[in-house]
């Protein structure tokens, strides 16, 4: 089985013992994105949009780094702190996944890293 880190210099570095993403047998996992900025460090605060708008964003930045877009990828899943947001959140995903979007799991949690308010994270078909 080969296994192969995947790092973007344009996306958050991570905030724990973990990978942003990792390549294996023509998968990418990628962790989970959080509206942090990769420049300043700082959490994106503001509308849920644009927390959204930026884990997007990071999360394209290491899909890049893979070797992918969201067109790879193939299943998400989405956390957030309050299942109120859910409309703002998938109005914001849904213009990144315009054609045959990928299956997807969602889940209100107590807690994120940083408190942030939702966090993202995908698995991408390698090719």
């Amino acid at each position: 089985m080969l296994k192969r880190v995947v790092k973007s210099n344009n996306a958050p570095a991570p905030v724990g013992p973990y990978s942003q993403a990792v390549w294996s047998n023509n998968f990418l996992f990628c962790s989970g994105q959080i509206p942090l900025d990769a420049k300043t460090g700082q959490m994106v605060k503001g509308p849920i949009k644009e927390q959204t708008i930026k884990v997007m964003e990071n999360i394209s930045e290491v899909l890049k780094a893979g070797n992918c877009t969201f067109e790879n990828v193939v299943k998400t899943t989405i956390f957030l702190k309050n299942m109120n947001d859910f409309s703002s959140v998938n109005e914001v995903y849904a213009s990144y996944f315009k054609n045959d979007p990928p299956a997807r799991s969602t889940v209100q949690v107590s807690e994120l890293p940083k408190s942030a308010d939702v966090e993202i994270e995908v698995i991408a078909i390698v090719g």
